[in-house]
């Protein structure tokens, strides 16, 4: 139930009217599909900033909530400005059918396995961009990312502050489809 509690707060903070969208899952895994070989996600531009895998653990959460992966992401897409000290950009792209991060799960072997999908708009750009909408799909608002100085983790995972929704396409996750972390992913293979 711990667990719980901290994914609830992470959405604690989410813009005012609501913006939802409808995503029929099984046509996204069909189009996403591609990308379970990194070399054509690689060729159509997502690049990993840092091979950073995410996990509950190394960001300062309860370990039992799992982990993300390794996230590629699309520069393009997110409109990306910086990259230090954290990535920034201008993106406020939402569209489900092109997703602008990819999330790999490192194996044994070396190789990665795509396990899920992510969008990300930063909050500053939002905002700017005159967006006053909650983010939601399939009926769940997008998570608040923000880095809290004065915890050991990361919870914003190297980004500025962001709203963004993972959708585990191909890996089950016991906590939901919809949920940040997945305690059937594991960082154990990841080469730091």
């Amino acid at each position: 139930m711990k667990a719980l509690a901290v994914l609830a707060l992470m959405a604690a903070c989410a813009p005012a009217t609501l913006s939802a969208a409808e995503v029929d899952l099984d046509q996204l895994r069909d189009i996403v599909s591609k990308y379970k070989d990194i070399n054509v996600a690689l060729a159509d531009g997502y690049i990993t900033p840092d091979n950073h895998c995410v996990s509950a653990a190394g960001e300062g959460l309860p370990p039992e909530l799992g982990a993300m992966g390794i996230h590629y992401i699309h520069p393009a897409l997110l409109e990306v400005t910086a990259t230090e000290p954290r990535v920034d950009g201008k993106g406020t792209h939402t569209d489900w059918m092109r997703p602008s991060i990819l999330i790999y799960e490192p194996q044994a072997d070396g190789s990665l396995e795509l396990v899920a999908v992510e969008n990300l708009v930063f909050e500053a750009a939002w905002n700017a961009a005159g967006k006053s909408e909650q983010l939601v799909l399939n009926g769940r608002s997008w998570d608040h990312m923000a880095d809290d100085a004065a915890t050991p983790g990361d919870e914003a995972h190297g980004f500025t502050p962001h709203y963004d929704q993972h959708v585990w396409l191909f890996r089950e996750n016991p906590m939901g489809v919809l949920m940040p972390f997945n305690p059937n992913v594991t960082c154990e293979h990841a080469s730091h």
